[in-house]
């Protein structure tokens, strides 16, 4: 086991002969342990240099290997769900020296991207989308009459979106020849893989076993009750020593359970029943964090980290920005509102420890509903509260609450539910890339009636937002981005703001500049430099309807400036209302542009779309000149 992180490249001979999968499926099968130990090591030490989402991928070292040397990628498919437990893969697809340009930019994207390389199948970054891609391939080869495989991994934690299931139940219906590897690495489904259950897992791979029972398919099924009882005596024996009989209900044959870290069995039952008619389904058994014991210890901690300090770094220590993050904020309003307000409950989509829910989790476990990976159900499970009366918050990142959004124009807004959505991650990520990126809210938020939409620009506005959100009558969301705060001083107690009021920070002449969210910290040195007058809007939905007839009615040019997609977002709301009033002073929107913005640091990000505060000036200072 590797107690140690890596600080510089360790010795990986086995390893550095292995460019492609191919070069892979040279070794004899007794080498490959020894190439799971250099892989393993690698990994840790490439994302001790990068950052990222690593516990997964050490889960899946002896997995990926077996995959890889038993089928022909990339002809043969390999579909992997979310794409955390992808880098050993990476690893071994001809991106090996360039691990350390893992999200950076230009460098490898954190996720698996088609651009990328041949052997990332299909573009992932949000869960539980493996099988219904994968189900496609291999509808779509069938109908080209290939017989390459198509092999979908999903991961137990990934397998609770009804999406999921929902491909679950097609897979069974179609009849493909699919091969489906559920990744167990955190016991939700499975607590043990016991002699007995690995035994009949086996077995039931095994040829002869498969050529029996197809034969007797044949016999017995000209005599109904017999294969009956022969059909029913085969599940009720793989009912007692595995959880089989949900997916062999749906049609899809199980085999499992399986450990993961046996190299020599993985690739023995991969072997088996790859060539397999219909589908079925592989459970395998994995330890997340696999070989870093503080991975092992605390896998939800470490399921994705920054750059990991060195020994002698972490023992010089430094300076750490004191300021706390949005997360951190949220997490400490909704532990301080709870003590309150006994009917506040608390939900989210297994994003407790992203969204600062850790404390709550622990002080207020009754009120506390992690409902995994589930957007949907977490947004009418919140409306199904609500109708009772209790007062749901539900935290969620901006990304993924697009993939409830149904739920929240149907199940809230349309019945005017009484539902606070702190949404986190707002804006740019940075190195998580497009699949991450909070780019769409503003625009997706403000058009659904009864809606309150607010944006804080520091922390102290977030506290005071999420409470004036949580006393609305209404379903009422407060978006923030991820990272730290301004280091502004939070105020103690729970003052709402008035619904619909913006505040005037600044009067200039010749222009003015409204500010929605956390980009007026860029907008202050512009302001204060061109004479500006300066607007935190706070909220995008009602508008301060009017202080803008105020501010048109100079004639002055009003530019607008959010970290959201222009087309729908915040400016667009202000030239509506403007337009609507028979107003037409000069405008310009400053937002993010029309197109995925790939993976970096987010300030760089930021400057490269115009938002930090030299592009912000430069747009000004040009719009004025026209």
């Amino acid at each position: 086991m590797f107690q140690e992180i890596p600080t510089s490249r360790p010795s990986t001979p086995l390893l550095d002969s292995v460019d492609l999968p191919a070069d892979l499926r040279t070794l004899a099968e007794r080498q490959l342990p020894q190439l799971a130990d250099e892989l393993r090591e690698y990994l840790l030490y490439s994302v001790g240099q990068t950052g990222g989402h690593f516990g997964a991928g050490l889960g899946v070292v002896e997995l990926t290997i077996a995959l890889h040397y038993v089928f022909n990628t990339p002809d043969d498919r390999l579909v992997w769900d979310v794409g955390h437990q992808s880098y050993p893969h990476k690893i071994l697809t001809g991106r090996r020296e360039r691990m350390l340009t893992m999200r950076q930019a230009g460098g490898l994207t954190a996720f698996n991207s088609r651009h990328e390389s041949e052997y990332d199948t299909f573009g992932v970054g949000h869960s539980s989308t493996s099988i219904s891609a994968a189900l496609g391939m291999m509808r779509a080869l069938e109908a080209e009459g290939r017989d390459d495989k198509v092999v979908a991994v999903i991961g137990d934690g990934a397998m609770s979106a009804g999406m999921a299931f929902e491909a679950l139940n097609h897979a069974g219906e179609l009849g493909s020849d699919l091969l489906i590897v559920l990744n167990d690495n955190n016991m939700s489904i499975s607590k043990n893989v016991g002699g007995l259950s690995s035994y009949f897992a086996r077995m039931w791979a095994s040829k002869p076993y498969n050529a029996l029972r197809a034969g007797s398919k044949k016999v017995l099924s000209a005599l109904p009750p017999a294969w009956k009882v022969a059909h029913r005596t085969e599940e009720y024996m793989k009912a007692l020593v595995s959880p089989a009989t949900i997916f062999e209900e749906l049609g899809i044959t199980y085999y499992g359970l399986i450990d993961g870290h046996d190299l020599a069995g993985l690739v023995d039952i991969l072997r088996n029943i790859k060539d397999l008619k219909g589908p079925r389904l592989l459970h395998v058994v994995t330890r997340k964090g696999k070989g870093y014991e503080p991975a092992e210890q605390d896998p939800y901690g470490m399921h994705a980290v920054g750059k990991l300090a060195s020994k002698s770094e972490q023992e010089q220590g430094g300076a750490a920005d004191s300021a706390p993050t949005y997360s951190a904020v949220f997490g400490r309003w909704l532990c301080d509102m709870a003590e309150r307000e006994p009917l506040l409950m608390g939900i989210t989509p297994a994003m407790s420890e992203g969204s600062g829910m850790r404390e709550f989790e622990a002080n207020f476990p009754e009120r506390f509903f992690d409902v995994a990976i589930a957007e949907q159900h977490a947004v009418t499970f919140a409306a199904g509260m609500a109708c009772e009366g209790l007062k749901p918050v539900v935290a969620i990142y901006s990304t993924f609450l697009q993939r409830a959004y149904d739920q929240l124009v149907h199940d809230v807004a349309l019945q005017n539910l009484d539902i606070l959505f702190a949404i986190d991650r707002a804006g740019l990520v940075g190195e998580d890339g497009p699949t991450h990126a909070g780019s769409f809210d503003l625009s997706y938020l403000r058009c659904i009636p009864n809606m309150l939409v607010m944006a804080p620009s520091d922390e102290n506005e977030a506290r005071r937002m999420l409470t004036t959100g949580y006393l609305y009558p209404g379903p009422a969301a407060v978006r923030y981005p991820r990272g730290k705060a301004a280091g502004i001083a939070l105020e103690p107690g729970f003052e709402p703001l008035e619904i619909g009021k913006a505040r005037v920070l600044r009067e200039g002449r010749g222009a003015v500049l409204l500010v929605f969210g956390t980009l007026l910290k860029a907008a202050w040195p512009v302001a204060e430099k061109l004479d500006l007058t300066l607007v935190d809007m706070r909220f995008v939905k009602p508008l301060d309807e009017a202080l803008l007839l105020q501010l048109a009615q100079r004639g002055e040019l009003l530019a607008t400036l959010e970290e959201n997609v222009v087309a729908g977002g915040a400016g667009s709301a202000v030239n509506e209302f403007l337009l609507e009033a028979g107003l037409q002073p000069p405008l310009l929107n400053l937002g993010l542009p029309d197109r995925f913005l790939d993976h970096g640091k987010a300030s760089d990000m930021l400057a490269g779309c115009g938002l930090d505060s030299a592009g912000i000036e430069a747009r000004i200072r040009q719009r004025l000149q026209r």
